[in-house]
């Protein structure tokens, strides 16, 4: 009798044990995405208040290398530098980076009609859903992907800037094309990483960690609305 009750009192710590680290993992990402969805939401209205700001919009179009260097800089400080980051800083610099984004992608609205934006962007909403939901509950290992989706990353980062300087319509279609397949497959590969990630740190939802998190799936999402913007998007 002695032996059945440790028996039952070890099965029971161990279905206590995984039932905290799934709530602990729906709490992380729940704050991953609620900062997201924030940035994202931060982005739409950035970018509408710049297109009707014709002053503001003057100034994007004039220094808009400027403000894509300034969110480069931020990319890499979050990144490289989360370990020395409290959680207010990481998220000032979230916020900042959403709304320089806003800035840029408002000239978007100059290219495109406002209904082809919308589509593409539920389109997105869509695809990244579907695919983060892959990528919460598919039981493969999705680590096999990371060669070539980085492989598939820097291919169409040169072909990108080739095309800069070609400025070949056919190029443009076959990049974008490439653009959705990685970050299609990037999405599901984040979203099991960060689950991993969350793991790795002991189960930690710390503020910095959930906005770096953000911040990687606020990547996929957006360059993916931009990579099917440019294949189904109308110009004005």
């Amino acid at each position: 009798m002695a032996w059945e009750n440790s028996g039952w009192q070890t099965t029971s710590s161990s279905e206590v044990h995984n039932a905290l680290v799934q709530e602990s993992q729906r709490a992380f990402m729940s704050r991953v995405y609620g900062w997201m969805f924030a940035g994202l939401m931060l982005t739409g209205v950035t970018a509408l208040y710049t297109v009707s700001n014709e002053a503001l919009l003057n100034q994007v179009l004039q220094w808009r290398m400027g403000l894509l260097l300034a969110e480069l800089g931020v990319v890499l400080a979050l990144s490289f530098l989360a370990p020395r980051l409290s959680g207010p800083v990481a998220a000032a610099l979230f916020l900042g980076y959403s709304a320089l984004t806003g800035m840029t992608l408002s000239i978007y609205f100059l290219i495109y009609t406002a209904g082809s934006i919308g589509q593409a962007l539920l389109l997105t909403g869509g695809v990244f859903g579907a695919l983060s939901l892959y990528g919460t509950f598919t039981k493969k290992d999705l680590s096999a992907w990371a060669a070539f989706l980085f492989m598939g990353l820097v291919g169409v980062l040169l072909a990108g800037l080739a095309n800069l300087f070609i400025r070949s319509e056919g190029m443009s279609f076959v990049t974008a094309c490439a653009c959705v397949i990685v970050f299609a497959g990037l999405t599901a590969y984040d979203t099991q990483k960060l689950r991993q990630m969350h793991a790795a740190t002991g189960y930690s939802s710390a503020a910095t960690i959930s906005v770096v998190g953000a911040l990687t799936l606020y990547l996929d999402f957006i360059n993916l609305f931009l990579a099917l913007l440019r294949l189904f998007g109308r110009r004005r």
